[in-house]
């Protein structure tokens, strides 16, 4: 146990290197508007993100349980995730800039597990349940399609303020294509964040004896959620894109981080494990 936890935090401090890396690539893509070079950073965070799941793998093995307990695995995860979910939406769309923007947020998830405790402890019973998976990969994934959500935000709201727009017009689509990519986003964090409201809710019944309790965490979910059902709302029956689209993207985010970082800084509760 003791070595794979060992052989897990040294590839934890190799991927913050890749993924710092990825970023410089993206960066220089950006400044010398060269494709070879998003290429190379899109393969760099690509290797970040393999050795990335083997330090997981090497987690979970060596604590003899699923690496989502406490506030190290769930930010780990949580830039495990995004970073998953733009190398996706990277290649599906042939859109580096992408990773210009989400590679900060993912350092910056990745600082904040690095700041955490690693040590390895005994699970309480409440977490001694076959919805612990279920329930946070699920808010791994919502979480990872909402941050594409935000970066695609930010560069549809920056998009006509930047320089070179030659070099904008050839690497970021349209504005319209780009307000649908954000949209699908949005529609798939979504549907996973719901997952995970109702996995949550089950296991709270199991281990509480409650479905719902309005716990800082639950009540910030809801929260979330309810943004982001507001902008697929006012998106379907009143028409709005563009950059009220983009405005909402941002702000779930904010709700997001706020849900994760500010409820456990601020608001602690029966979730203050995670």
């Amino acid at each position: 146990m003791v070595n794979l936890l060992n052989v897990e935090s040294v590839l934890f401090y190799v991927v913050i290197c890749l993924y710092f890396l990825a970023m410089i690539g993206y960066f220089l893509f950006i400044a010398i508007k060269k494709d070879g070079v998003a290429k190379a950073a899109a393969i760099v965070q690509t290797v970040g993100l393999v050795l990335h799941t083997a330090a997981l793998i090497c987690r979970g093995i060596g604590a003899g349980r699923l690496p989502m307990t406490n506030q190290y695995e769930f930010a780990t995860s949580f830039a495990w995730g995004l970073s998953l979910v733009s190398l996706i939406f990277i290649a599906k769309y042939k859109f580096p800039v992408i990773g210009a923007f989400a590679a900060p947020v993912i350092l910056l998830l990745i600082g904040y597990a690095a700041m955490q405790s690693r040590e390895v402890k005994e699970l309480m019973p409440a977490l001694r349940s076959s919805w612990l998976g279920f329930h946070v990969s699920t808010a791994i994934i919502a979480y990872g399609s909402f941050g594409v959500s935000f970066v695609l935000g930010v560069i549809f709201l920056l998009r006509d303020r930047l320089k070179d727009r030659g070099f904008w017009d050839r690497h970021v689509p349209a504005k319209e294509k780009l307000d649908l990519i954000a949209y699908r986003s949005v529609c798939l964090g979504l549907l996973f964040l719901t997952f995970t409201i109702v996995t949550g809710a089950i296991w709270a019944e199991q281990a509480w004896g409650s479905y719902w309790s309005w716990d800082p965490k639950e009540t910030w979910s809801l929260v979330t959620w309810l943004v982001y059902a507001a902008y697929l709302h006012f998106r379907i029956f009143r028409g709005w894109k563009g950059k009220a689209a983009a405005i909402f993207a941002v702000v779930g985010f904010v709700c997001v981080i706020f849900t994760y970082v500010g409820v456990n800084t601020f608001l602690p509760g029966i979730h203050s494990y995670a």
